[in-house]
């Protein structure tokens, strides 16, 4: 396996070279550093690929956007990403309403732990000599209790409250499911589990999707003041730029992986030049249906930009599968299937890379190295923390695995990732790093990216490989 530090890497511009973006969640705020950094170096790539939230990334590096995602204003600063993969809106609300159905049934407790402590202070009051004062004391609590307690008080108040609460938290989830089924224009069918599908998954994509749609129509349209599109046509805008200039100076090819949870196999959304394109449909399968797995951007698939996008960004149970109707022409004859991210997907990605003529290619990962001894750090207690380690531990080992199988299949095979990495694939708010004992938040995370595509690729691989570069343009 090629490691960052090896020091007889060489890099040719005349191999094709891909660069493959791989993490989830805030991983996206490093790549936005490295391909920052690649832009400046002008290092020649010709195949963008990406898993997880590097879809995101390589669906503007081909379209040559990434300043729409490092700018001072770009996707990963700004202020609304902070609320990506938020709780849902309807989850919330019902959560809040719970929480004060909750503290207005602790009500009575609390006043009666304030009646331990009001008994404690008379008795004291009286230790000292102050039984006057004691006995005023005690009983001006009593008869405050008296008053609350009267069968117009707390007793009927309180559970009309509590069940007010409870009316809000059912309604706030029946209305969910309400407007999705009216406002969605694809369904699944659905058995069992009623409570559930009210319930639907915790946390949601919106906030990305949304931003990057913001984002990629701001490149698209330029200094025009034309409205948004739908997505859908914002989709097949963007693939009609990049098949007129894909080869062009800034424009690359795309790829992207999301997994079909009903056909239980990983699905590809590629758009290639001329020269590959063929080659990689046409590639044999075990089941001879590479049509089922593999669509093309430029042809059939050209209506699935932005659902290739979306399955991407969707963490499986965390997030509820997007889903996507194929074409009645194709092998799945217009079904509606459900799709999501695969963290362990790398390794395929490399494959399809190869299958599209990659010689050598560039890795990119927010994942940092395997933990060494007298390297723990105290574990996270809340939900999202939790689940983002179990993501992140994901990740990184789906990184070593894809690297060391892929070791010797391509010419030339390039890995950019941090030595450190604090920030959770859900902490999008920043976090606490142990090591440094200080905030960190995803500017800084940008700024690791930048540096390290430096000293990890540019500095000692194209510095180093100058001559030879040289030799190979003259």
């Amino acid at each position: 396996m090629i490691t960052p530090d090896a020091p007889d890497r060489q890099y040719s511009t005349r191999l094709r070279t891909a660069l493959v973006i791989t993490g989830t969640g805030t991983a996206g705020a490093y790549h936005a550093g490295v391909l920052r950094a690649l832009h400046e170096a002008g290092v020649r790539i010709d195949l963008v690929a990406g898993r997880g939230i590097g879809a995101l990334g390589a669906m503007f590096a081909a379209v040559d956007g990434g300043q729409r995602l490092w700018g001072s204003e770009g996707l990963w600063k700004h202020d609304a990403i902070r609320g990506a993969y938020g709780w849902r809106t309807p989850l919330r609300i019902a959560g809040w309403a719970l929480v004060a159905a909750c503290v207005l049934m602790a009500v009575p407790l609390v006043l009666l732990a304030i009646g331990v402590i009001v008994a404690a202070l008379g008795a004291l009051l009286w230790l000292v000599n102050l039984t006057g004062i004691s006995t005023a004391f005690t009983a001006a609590y009593a008869r405050s209790i008296d008053a609350l307690f009267t069968p117009t008080a707390l007793p009927t108040v309180i559970p009309r409250l509590v069940v007010l609460a409870v009316l809000v938290a059912i309604g706030a989830l029946a209305a969910s499911l309400a407007t999705a089924m009216v406002r969605t224009p694809l369904r699944r069918r659905v058995r069992h589990g009623g409570i559930w599908r009210l319930v639907g998954a915790p946390l949601s994509t919106v906030t990305v999707i949304d931003q990057a749609s913001v984002e990629l129509w701001n490149l698209i349209r330029g200094a025009a003041p034309i409205a948004a599109p739908s997505r859908a046509e914002l989709g097949r805008k963007y693939i009609e730029l990049l098949a007129e200039n894909v080869g062009q100076p800034g424009f690359r090819e795309v790829m992207l992986l999301a997994h079909d949870m009903d056909a239980r196999r990983d699905v590809v959304f590629a758009l290639l030049g001329e020269t590959h394109r063929a080659r990689f449909f046409a590639r044999p399968v075990l089941d001879g249906r590479r049509q089922a797995e593999a669509f093309d951007l430029a042809g059939v698939g050209r209506e699935h930009m932005f659902d290739a996008l979306a399955a991407s960004l969707t963490i499986p149970v965390a997030t509820d599968p997007h889903l996507v109707r194929f074409p009645a022409e194709g092998p799945w004859r217009g079904e509606t299937h459900r799709l999501c991210d695969r963290p362990g997907s790398l390794e395929r990605l490399l494959e399809e890379v190869a299958v599209a003529g990659a010689e050598q290619v560039i890795v990119l990962s927010a994942a940092p190295p395997p933990a060494r001894p007298h390297e723990l750090s105290s574990g996270r207690a809340d939900l999202r923390g939790r689940a983002g380690e179990q993501l992140g531990a994901f990740d990184a080992a789906a990184l070593r695995d894809a690297m060391e199988h892929s070791a010797g299949r391509f010419a030339g095979l390039f890995l950019i990732r941090p030595a450190h990495n604090p920030l959770g694939p859900l902490d999008f708010g920043g976090t606490y790093d142990e090591r440094s004992d200080r905030p960190y938040f995803l500017a800084e995370l940008i700024d690791r990216g930048y540096e390290d595509a430096y000293r990890q690729f540019i500095d000692p691989v194209i510095a180093a490989s100058g001559d030879r570069i040289e030799r190979v343009q003259s």
